[in-house]
């Protein structure tokens, strides 16, 4: 196949697009780089079977190249990210799943949407199944991103009832692993950090929120599987083990052997209370189900922070 993935140079989208690298097939990746990385993207240019298009999907673009699929995974995915350049989350969300599709539709290629828990909000269902329609502040400081989402898969819907295109929309739920962006923050990423530099550990609130963590080999293998399914309708594809915050710091502690303190900072604004998907469909119709446990996760990740922190601050020692 040959397939097109926006946000490529990205967290998740670099490793999907690995993904489909290994397995053959021929990837162009689009990315405008205002949350991409260039060292993912030097990744992916080892291999022989990808090319780089950088732009922003936002904009539209024409491709000469046959395609037997689309992968929108462009948009920034981190709170830092999305409250800085709310309008651009929401283009990108909007224009830009608008603009992927219409790729699709005139390749006649099949469309996978990355969409996430997001669109669930601060739930009143746990754990979260796909059938349940969120509880979403529209005008809070998340909603840039939380809408674009759920707007993303209104299109998408529109486009596979109204054109005929054949889509895919997964729900990502916290994903983690090598090719986070330091200070990206996010949880995961934010302890790891913290742990390692000897800092505290910022814990918001209480700490008795919780999340669901996947790291992003299992994130990918159950995003591949869905591409190449039958389902059109949204899937969840997370680890339903759930922790809460003050856990996760705890057991990144254990892993990294810091003796960091923990540290309690005030709520931000429509944090979620509970997070955890129902992967009950994803067991079913992908035979899928994460396998990596979150201290073995922490532990794959810690070597790829501990060089990016050595990196940062052997060019730091030379400014």
């Amino acid at each position: 196949m040959r397939v097109l993935v926006t946000g490529a140079a990205g967290f998740l989208g670099s490793h999907l697009a690995e993904r489909f690298l290994q397995e053959g097939h021929e990837v162009i990746g689009l990315d405008n780089f205002v949350t991409g990385s260039r060292d993912n993207s030097v990744i992916l240019e080892a291999f022989e079977g990808f090319r780089l298009i950088e732009h922003d999907i936002s904009k539209p673009i024409y491709l000469d190249e046959d395609l037997d699929g689309v992968l929108h995974f462009a948009s920034p995915a981190s709170p830092v990210d999305y409250l800085e350049i709310p309008i651009q989350t929401l283009k990108v969300g909007s224009l830009g799943t608008h603009n992927a599709l219409g790729i699709a539709l005139a390749k006649g290629a099949r469309f996978l949407l990355a969409s996430t828990s997001e669109v669930y909000g601060d739930p009143l269902v746990h754990p979260q199944t796909e059938t349940y329609w969120g509880n979403v502040n529209p005008i809070g400081v998340r909603g840039c991103y939380d809408e674009a989402k759920r707007f993303g898969e209104a299109m998408t819907m529109a486009y596979h009832r109204h054109h005929g295109v054949d889509t895919r929309i997964v729900r990502i739920f916290n994903t983690y692993g090598p090719r986070m962006r330091p200070g990206d923050g996010r949880v995961v990423s934010n302890f790891i950090v913290q742990a390692l530099r000897g800092d505290a550990l910022s814990v918001y609130g209480d700490g008795s929120q919780t999340r669901s963590f996947c790291y992003v080999d299992d994130e990918v293998d159950g995003i591949y599987r869905l591409f190449d399914s039958d389902r059109s309708e949204p899937t969840n594809i997370g680890n339903p083990n759930e922790f809460t915050i003050r856990e996760l710091a705890q057991i990144v502690l254990e892993e990294t052997g810091s003796e960091s303190a923990i540290e309690s900072l005030p709520l931000p604004e429509d944090d979620p209370r509970v997070r955890r998907p129902d992967i009950s469909v994803a067991r079913q119709v992908l035979g899928w189900e994460p396998t990596v446990e979150i201290q073995e996760g922490i532990r794959r990740t810690l070597p790829f922070f501990e060089r990016e922190l050595a990196r940062h601050d052997a060019r730091a020692r030379t400014i």
